[in-house]
Formats: C-alpha cells, structure tokens, sequence
C-alpha cells in the first residue's frame, strides 16, 4: 500500500494519543491479567469518567445519559441544526482485546480535538457517544447503549438478570442510574443528521489486500437454528454399514454440505456450525441423535434466506435418504443493515485521497450502528487489525494504520463543512 499523500505530524501524534489512550482504558478491568469490562460494574463508570475527561480536554460539554452512555457535545455555527454523531462502544466481552470499540470513540475524540484546535466550528454540533453495552457480557442483551438513544429499550430488559442474579434494574441502582428514567436517554429523530462509526475490522480482508483502511458497505444480517438429527443408536459392532440410522454421519455430510453451498452462492454470505452435540455419546455406539447450530449470515437479507432455505433443504434430503429425520428451529434473527451510500461516498473519498483507493467490504459482526440505523443514516469505517484477530488479548493495530483512520475520520467530518 502506497498512500496518495503523505500523513501529517498531528496525525500521527493523534495515533500516538489513541494507542495510549487504548491502554489506558484497557487497565479498568473486572479481571486481573484479563480485560474485561462490562455493563453497569465499576470499571464501566470508572471507564465513563475518563473518557469524559478526555472529551472535555477537546472542547465537549459531556454528561452521562440514562442508560449510561457517556456523551459529549462540541458546538457548531447553528446549535439548531441536527448535529453529526459519532461514536462506538466502551464494554468488552470477556477476556478481550483493547481496541474493539475503544478505538472508534478515541479516534473521534480525535476529531474534535482537531477541530476545537483549529478553531473550526462546522455548520452543525458533532456529538460522541461512547455507548454503554454493545456486546450483550453481562447480561445476555446487546446494544442496550445504543438503544438507548433510540428509544427501543423495552421495559422488561429491566428484570433480566446476570450470573449472580442481580437484575439490571438493581445494577442502575447502585450506580445512581433510576430505572424509571431509561427513556429519557432517547434522542428526536431531528438530533441528528447521520452517525459515523470507526472500528477495527475484526476480519483478515484488510491485510489481504494491504489496505489500512476500508469502507463497511453493511452489517450482516444473521440467522442462528438449533438443529437436530434423528436415527437410531445401536452396536458399534454388530450393525452393517448398510443398515445403519447414524446421525452423526448425517450431521457430517451435511456440515460439508453447509459449506460447499455457502461458497458457491458467494455474495459475502457466510455459515457456520459452531456447537455439536453427539448421543449417546458413546465410543462403542452408534449416535443416534446429534444437535448441532447453524449460523448464516450475509449483507443483504434475500440472498440470505434463499442460502438458508437450501441448506435446511439439504439437511432433509439426507435424512430422508438416511432414514432419519431432520428438524430446526430458528432463535434468534436480524436483519441486515444498509450503510447510507451517501456517508460511504465521504469516507470513500477520504480514504482514497490517502491510501489510493477505497476497499469496500461488509461487516460480519454486529455493531452499534445497527440500533442507530433505524432512526438516521449510518456509515462506518473500518481499520485493519493483525491476522484479523478480535475479542481476545492478541487483537492489534498499528500506529501508522491509526494515523490514517484519524486522518480520514477528521477529512470526512471535515466534508460536511461547505
């Protein structure tokens, strides 16, 4: 990769900065050793107060909502206008990396310490939110954040309860947030004209192509089954090949199957069979019954049912002419989500004018923007990480990949400046 023009020495300065600030974060952790920060436990306010330090530092005026989003407001010429949002997520899973979610709040920071140094002022008020729960750790719910702003928190999300059996209403408490004041956090739909979010690819497409940065396209929608073969278990020594009802032969056929057919329908779509579970269980038994998950994904949603459709299909063709039977149900479903193809032009344009062309890919995992997508046009930069390791301790990122994000953060936001 051979950037169009050379980075400027804030940029890099401003990498610098993000990288440290990274760490610093990554010492507010439940776990010795470990990073693991999670919704509405110590570190997470501990995490809130220093990012908004940080914000104020940049010329925000910052608050803390009621969900327990940090916030941070940098005015622009018309307090009146819809401001540009941006923002990603402060909590982990367990065990995690520094940089996913982390990096795209402190690169905006970024943004607005640029501006607030510069003395620019654009049309509207760029707002950053560092949201409170992406990753769903503690209490089995994701985007509690970011569904906050929206408006979409449903009331009993509130009695939903961790390992210990503390609800997420007693957990607000204790930290002097009121359960009763949860959609106060919600945001009008004229607060803002569009969200920007920076993230770490979390994939190997970026290093592949050498490329820094790229530019998300959309977010997968996925599906997730609990699927299951039924034969017959009987001696591992006395029953003919030929005779056999052997699910777990058939769960096999069809694991390879799954990935045949995913690879031929190309289009990004992806499918996986992450658990199984073989019974008996026995070494001198044949299984006679397997549960096994399936989970599909794909940027666009059609394309991504025909795919399930075939492969639930192919689950039945072969246990039909095994002698088995076949069942699945789905437990868990959402949609795909369209980046603006407006906000993908500016941050294509941004990145090309520095890495010499703009890659454009979509993102297999989940992100906030799903939740913001619903109420404003959503547009997402993603950054190379190494081998495209993310959720665990090896998750890395370069100073000089940084510096290019920063940069072509603050010359997208930059763009909205007639």
């Amino acid at each position: 990769m051979i950037a169009a023009v050379p980075l400027s020495t804030e940029a890099e300065q401003a990498a610098r900065r993000v990288m440290a600030r990274c760490d610093r974060l990554a010492e507010l952790s439940e776990t010795p050793g470990q990073l693991t920060r999670v919704y509405l436990s110590a570190q997470h306010i501990q995490a809130n107060r220093l990012v908004g330090e940080w914000m104020a530092a940049a010329g925000m005026t910052t608050w803390q909502d009621s969900v327990g989003n940090i916030c941070g407001r940098y005015e622009g010429l018309n307090p009146q206008a819809p401001a540009l949002l941006l923002g990603s997520h402060l909590d982990s899973v367990r065990n995690a990396g520094r940089y996913d979610g982390p990096l795209g709040v402190l690169t905006a920071i970024e943004v607005v310490t640029h501006l607030h140094a510069q003395g620019i002022r654009l049309p509207m008020a760029v707002e950053i939110v560092g949201f409170a729960d992406e990753e769903g750790t503690r209490f089995g719910i994701t985007l509690l954040g970011s569904r906050g702003l929206t408006g979409t928190w449903p009331q009993e999300w509130l009695q939903r309860t961790d390992a210990q059996g503390i609800t997420v209403a007693d957990a607000m408490l204790s930290l002097g947030l009121n359960p009763i004041d949860i959609l106060s956090s919600q945001r009008n739909i004229n607060d803002f004209c569009a969200y920007l979010e920076l993230h770490i690819e979390q994939g190997p497409c970026l290093q592949s192509a050498d490329l820094p940065l790229g530019v998300v396209t959309a977010i997968n929608g996925a599906r997730r089954l609990n699927c299951r073969f039924v034969g017959h278990a009987g001696h591992a020594g006395t029953v003919p090949m030929g005779h056999r009802q052997d699910a777990l032969a058939a769960a096999a056929e069809w694991m390879v199957a799954i990935e045949t057919l995913t690879t031929e329908r190309g289009n990004n779509l992806v499918a996986t069979v992450g658990r199984i579970e073989s019974f008996p269980g026995a070494i001198n038994v044949i299984p006679g019954e397997v549960k096994l998950t399936l989970d599909v994904r794909g940027p666009e949603d059609e394309p991504l049912e025909i795919l399930l459709v075939s492969l639930l299909d192919k689950a039945s063709e072969i246990a039909t002419r095994r002698g088995l039977t076949f069942d699945a149900e789905q437990f868990y479903g959402i949609k795909a989500t369209a980046c603006d193809p407006q906000l993908q032009l500016r941050l294509a344009q941004s990145v090309e004018a520095l890495q010499g062309q703009s890659m454009l890919l979509p993102s297999g995992a989940g992100h906030d923007a799903i939740a913001i997508a619903e109420c404003w046009p959503v547009g997402m930069l993603f950054v190379r990480c190494k081998d495209g390791i993310s959720h665990h301790p090896d998750e890395s990122v370069t100073v000089e990949d940084v510096a290019f994000a920063t940069q072509a953060y603050i010359d997208t936001v930059l763009s909205f400046n007639p």
